[in-house]
């Protein structure tokens, strides 16, 4: 059954609708590989065996009784896991922080009852980092996630556990969240495929902590990790769409990716915003997938566009602006929290915080203070939507790095912390990003390119994404092994098994 962890989920969904595979066989073999991979992970922090393998024996039913294979809903059979931030009604929902030790869902986010819908099957839940801003992840609840290609690596953050699970087989797919680039860091640090959605698109409902009802809930998108490029429009379209309760979230008309020819798209290479100094490896990325698609008919044009250089202080300004929980509220779990009690703590062992959550927090207080700053790097955020728009239109698309960097060695983020603009300019200015794998470093390391497009057109960015899977290969199956060190074992991270 290992052949069934290299096939994409759209494979994996045919061969369960054409009776070659049993959703029982599947759901099996993939909890089979997550408890084979996961000691060397510290990826999933609690499973769903039995009621998985019941949802398995259900859809095992309905393809039996199916007289049009065609008619059955399009994930069916699919295991897929999800990060603890997304509602999963009975499982664990303390995103990471001490104080809500023991907290569970008490229902499902819009997004995990329409994957169900869809006929997926949740069968694991993801490790986070602590409060969900960091591009690393770990956490004082369940300790530290490490990368499948290297356990002295960072596996990426927010949705690392995600990341690490879907590049190791042991899902045919995970839903993440991203709101500076929490899909797309952990994809291009683990090697596998990750999109961010318009924003706008899909449903915050069931996301803790709440976005809100103000542009927090544009900039946060759910979305899925994959294998391949080909399963994410199908995933997407299951997840898109108002569902009554986020009240930002409006209908799109979602293109098909097979409608793109490549000698009809524009590509404008951007090896570094300007803000973020980019190694080598990922300049001679955009440099080569650029050369791949002009090879492929693609029009290369130069971006003339000055305020993306401003990265940083527009996320920052348009986060401050966007509504939502203040970020101590979150690491207090609703109490007061003091970041400079933590931060005196901290070096002393007293502490249940990690040290990226208490400087974060810390910062989100400075910002609030510099209001004529915040008001002039919003306009400056709504000025470079415009203009990236303007210039993108329905056939153009950016190639961004991801990060700055391949997959950085654990704690090493903490010296180029904001690096994360990469991905998290692209938030805050809602437009769609596909991050695709491309190779690998000297160093063994997963390598990828960020597609970026105008909102709305998700298909455009997924289409030239598919055209370098097909160049440079895509994904690859990471084959963990040993143990995560002790060092990086939290108190209560011995996997659940509600």
């Amino acid at each position: 059954m290992t052949g069934l962890l290299d096939r994409s989920a759209m494979n994996l969904a045919r061969m369960v609708r054409q009776r070659e595979v049993s959703p029982v066989e599947l759901v099996d073999a993939h909890i089979a590989q997550i408890e084979a991979v996961n000691p060397s992970l510290n990826a999933v922090v609690a499973m769903r065996h039995e009621a998985a393998r019941a949802g398995a024996r259900a859809a095992e039913q309905r393809v039996m009784d199916a007289t049009d294979p065609e008619s059955l809903p399009p994930l069916l059979g699919l295991p897929y896991s999800t990060k603890e931030y997304i509602m999963a009604e009975g499982m664990p929902l303390t995103a990471g922080v001490w104080s809500r030790r023991g907290q569970r869902a008490d229902h499902d986010a819009t997004t995990v009852a329409r994957l169900r819908d869809a006929g997926a099957i949740l069968v694991a839940i993801t490790n986070v980092p602590e409060g969900g801003l960091w591009m690393e992840t770990y956490n004082d609840v369940y300790g530290r996630t490490v990368n499948p290609w290297s356990v002295e690596h960072t596996a990426g953050g927010s949705s690392g556990g995600e990341g690490a699970i879907v590049a190791a087989g042991g899902v045919a797919f995970g839903l993440g969240a991203d709101v500076g680039g929490s899909i797309r860091i952990p994809a291009a640090f683990c090697g596998t495929v990750g999109h961010k959605p318009t924003g706008r698109l899909v449903p915050n409902t069931g996301f803790w902590p709440p976005a809100g009802q103000g542009d927090l809930s544009a900039y946060l998108v759910c979305g899925p990790l994959t294998r391949r490029v080909e399963d994410v429009m199908p995933i997407l379209r299951a997840l898109a769409g108002p569902d009554g309760h986020d009240v930002v979230v409006r209908p799109w008309d979602l293109g098909e990716p097979d409608d793109i020819d490549l000698r009809d798209v524009t590509v404008y290479p951007v090896p570094s915003n300007g803000f973020v100094r980019v190694s080598e490896h990922y300049r001679r990325t955009i440099e080569e997938t650029t050369e791949a698609l002009r090879a492929r008919g693609a029009r290369i044009a130069t971006l003339d566009a000055p305020r993306m250089k401003k990265a940083f202080p527009i996320w920052a300004a348009m986060m401050a602006t966007g509504g939502g929980p203040p970020y101590a509220e979150v690491l207090g779990n609703g109490k007061s929290f003091s970041a400079m009690r933590e931060l005196l703590r901290l070096p002393l062992g007293r502490s249940r915080h990690t040290l990226p959550a208490v400087v974060i927090a810390a910062a989100e207080a400075l910002t609030a203070r510099l209001p004529g700053t915040v008001d002039s790097a919003v306009a400056d955020g709504r000025a470079l939507q415009a203009e990236l728009e303007a210039v993108l239109g329905p056939r153009g698309v950016l190639l961004h790095p991801p990060y700055s960097r391949p997959a950085p060695r654990h704690y090493r983020p903490l010296l180029t912390p904001l690096d994360f603009v990469c991905t998290g300019l692209f938030n805050v200015l809602e437009l769609p990003s596909t991050v695709v794998p491309t190779g690998f470093s000297p160093e063994g390391l997963p390598l990828s390119v960020q597609v970026i497009g105008a909102r709305g057109h998700d298909h455009l960015t997924v289409a030239v994404a598919g055209a370098l899977e097909q160049d440079f290969g895509g994904w690859k199956r990471a084959q963990p092994h040993g143990a995560v060190p002790a060092r990086f074992i939290g108190p209560d991270s011995l996997l659940q098994r509600p």
